[in-house]
C-alpha cells in the first residue's frame, strides 16, 4: 500500500467514537480531512449520511452518490470530465450553479493502474500568497461578476467572495466552462501560479478517501489509465460551519514536507 504524508497528515479515523466531533473541528480548522476503511459503496454513502445531507444532482445515483469512472463517452465533453481519464484542473464543485454544496467526500473505490492522484489546494492559502505579493490582483478576482461558470444556465460570480463578517470564500473552475472578465484576465498567471505553489498530492488506495470543505478547498485529478473509480458525495453539513475561511492578516503561507499549508 502506498504511502503519502499529506493524508496521514490530516487523518481521522471514522472508527473512534470521537469520530464525527473530530470531523467537525477539522473541518471547522482547516477545511479538510483524509479517511479509510470503506469497504463497499453502503459504507460510503453511511459515513456521508452522519455529516451531510446528501444532495442529489444531474450525476447522482438513485441512492446520491456519483460513480465517477472513465465510461469511454465523455472524454471531451465540457464540464464531464469525471467521467473520464483526463487530466482535471482545480475546481470547485458544481461552480456553476448559485449555492454549490458545502462539503465533498470522495472516496477510491478501485484505483487506477497508473496516475489518477488526486490534487488539493487550499484557497486560503492561495487568497494569502497573492494578497500579499499583489494586492490589486485579490481586488480583481474579488469584484461581482467577473467570472462566469457554466453553461447556458451557468452562474455569473467571482473567484473570492469577501463577506461582510470578513471571511472569504473561493470559486473557481478553468476548464471550457471557465469565461472570466477582461479586467481580470492579467491575474489569471498569478492565480495558477499559486495554484500549482500550493498543490497537495493525495494518492488513494481502495478504501482510502477525502472530505474537503468547498467553499476552501480546491480540487483536481493527474490523467490515469486503468479502470479507476471512485464514490463522491456531495452535500450540507449536519453541523454548524462559518462560511469559506478567515484570511490571514500576512504573508507566511508555505507547504510543509507533510503536505500542511502553514499560513500565519
Amino acid at each position: 500500500m502506498r504511502e503519502a504524508k499529506p493524508y496521514t497528515a490530516h487523518y481521522v479515523d471514522i472508527q473512534s467514537s470521537r469520530a464525527e466531533e473530530m470531523v467537525r473541528e477539522r473541518l471547522r480548522d482547516i477545511g479538510m480531512i483524509t479517511v479509510s476503511g470503506f469497504t463497499s459503496r453502503t459504507i460510503v454513502r453511511e459515513f456521508a449520511s452522519r455529516i451531510m445531507d446528501i444532495t442529489p444532482h444531474r450525476d447522482s445515483d438513485p441512492d446520491g452518490l456519483t460513480t465517477l469512472r472513465d465510461t469511454r463517452r465523455h472524454t471531451h465533453l465540457a464540464g464531464y470530465g469525471g467521467f473520464s481519464n483526463g487530466e482535471l484542473t482545480p475546481h470547485t464543485e458544481r461552480s456553476g450553479v448559485p449555492k454549490p454544496p458545502r462539503l465533498m467526500l470522495l472516496v477510491c473505490g478501485t484505483p487506477a493502474h497508473y496516475g489518477g492522484d488526486c490534487l488539493l489546494t487550499d484557497g486560503r492559502a492561495v487568497y494569502t500568497d497573492i494578497a500579499a505579493r499583489r494586492r490589486e490582483a485579490i481586488v480583481a478576482l474579488s469584484k461581482e461578476r467577473t467570472a462566469f461558470f457554466g453553461g447556458g444556465d451557468g452562474h455569473a460570480t467571482q473567484v473570492f467572495t469577501e463577506h461582510p463578517d470578513g471571511r472569504v470564500s473561493v470559486r473557481l473552475r478553468l476548464d471550457g466552462l471557465a469565461r472570466f472578465s477582461p479586467t481580470v484576465q492579467s491575474y489569471l498567471p498569478d492565480l495558477r501560479s499559486a495554484l500549482t505553489t500550493y498543490q497537495v498530492r493525495l494518492p488513494l488506495d481502495a478504501g482510502q478517501g477525502y472530505l474537503i470543505d468547498n467553499q476552501r478547498w480546491l480540487h483536481a485529478r493527474e490523467s490515469f489509465t486503468g479502470s479507476r473509480l471512485c464514490w463522491r458525495a456531495l452535500g450540507e453539513p449536519r453541523f454548524r460551519l462559518l462560511r469559506g475561511f478567515a484570511p490571514a492578516s500576512r504573508s507566511a503561507a508555505r507547504p510543509t514536507a507533510s503536505g500542511r499549508v502553514v499560513v500565519s
